[in-house]
């Protein structure tokens, strides 16, 4: 028996490059991937800065800024390159502005922006190890930490409208009769500066699935997910309970289902693993808005679905011929 001869790849002209996965190389990139996300946030970033003025802006910056240097700071002291040109930390600190009221202080703006990379991101190791969406991390820091500076109905108190969800909350099915669908659409209703403009964040999330930087699983499933489980309390007691129509105009739903739910770290990969998520992350939704103390509920939601994602990419379908 011959024995091959391994030999030295020294004078082979072809050279196999080993690396980690993804293998599958699509040409596209972090940097490409956060400038469209931040151009699908732009109508919603516009229709906020016109309702409730230069405010607004200013707080997007802050947050977005804030969220830079923090990334630059931690990047450093672990002595890795930075690479803040791909966008990534200022799209997670303009994502925690969204949640913001559009009068937030700016300490209030630049902490959530620093918390969103250092607590959301660096200790899990950096962007894509985050098991939980790192603007919401921030949100909940600073919402049991402030929590009069984060109360989106107290803070817009002057504005002549009130906040759907905390009035659903607080004040039952007969204080809705002030909105209107269309004004909840339009983005004429208190919440966050930039999650309540719903219809702006509807074609922004759209223009992500259509460009197939997003997948449609979490988005409609997370939808159909609030307006099943909505329409099955209103069945129940349309009294006592709001629509499912209202859910999904009201509060951060929208948001939560293209920009908080699809993030990539934190949620699952398959369409199974995505269409499971996304039930359960807007069934949570109802559920904390019926049963829970905080009027919106659609952070939380998302947060503790977002730890179900190890166990969600389990889900798999059996191979053909497989019993």
């Amino acid at each position: 028996m011959i024995h091959p001869i391994i030999k030295a790849m020294s004078d082979n002209p072809v050279r196999l490059v080993v690396s980690p996965p993804p293998h599958w190389r699509s040409g596209r990139t972090i940097q490409g991937m956060m400038r469209a996300h931040l151009l699908a946030l732009v109508p919603a970033a516009i229709m906020a800065v016109a309702i409730y003025g230069v405010q607004a802006a200013a707080v997007i910056g802050m947050a977005g800024t804030a969220a830079v240097a923090a990334e630059v700071v931690c990047l450093r002291l672990q002595h890795r390159d930075v690479n803040v040109d791909n966008f990534s930390a200022f799209y997670a600190g303009v994502l925690f502005a969204f949640l913001l009221p559009a009068t937030a202080p700016w300490w209030l703006a630049a902490i959530g922006g620093v918390v969103t990379i250092a607590l959301g991101r660096t200790v899990f190791g950096g962007f894509g190890c985050n098991p939980v969406c790192a603007p919401l991390v921030a949100w909940a820091v600073c919402r049991f930490s402030w929590p009069d500076a984060m109360d989106i109905d107290l803070n817009l108190a002057h504005f002549m409208a009130n906040s759907p969800v905390d009035q659903l909350k607080y004040f039952g099915v007969q204080s809705l009769s002030q909105f209107e669908y269309m004004d909840l659409l339009t983005g004429h209703q208190i919440g966050g500066l930039g999650s309540s403009q719903v219809l702006a964040l509807a074609a922004g999330g759209v223009y992500l699935i259509a460009s197939r930087w997003t997948r449609l699983f979490i988005p409609v499933s997370f939808l159909a997910g609030v307006a099943g489980a909505a329409a099955l309390f209103w069945f129940i007691d349309p009294t006592a309970y709001a629509d499912p129509i209202f859910h999904l105009l009201a509060g951060s739903t929208v948001f939560g289902a293209f920009f908080l739910a699809t993030d990539t770290a934190s949620s699952p990969v398959g369409r199974l693993p995505q269409t499971v998520f996304g039930l359960l992350a807007g069934t949570m939704v109802i559920v904390i808005r019926v049963y829970g103390v905080y009027p919106d509920g659609v952070p939380f939601a998302i947060m503790v679905a977002s730890l179900l994602s190890p166990l969600l990419d389990r889900l798999r379908p059996k191979f053909f011929g497989v019993r």
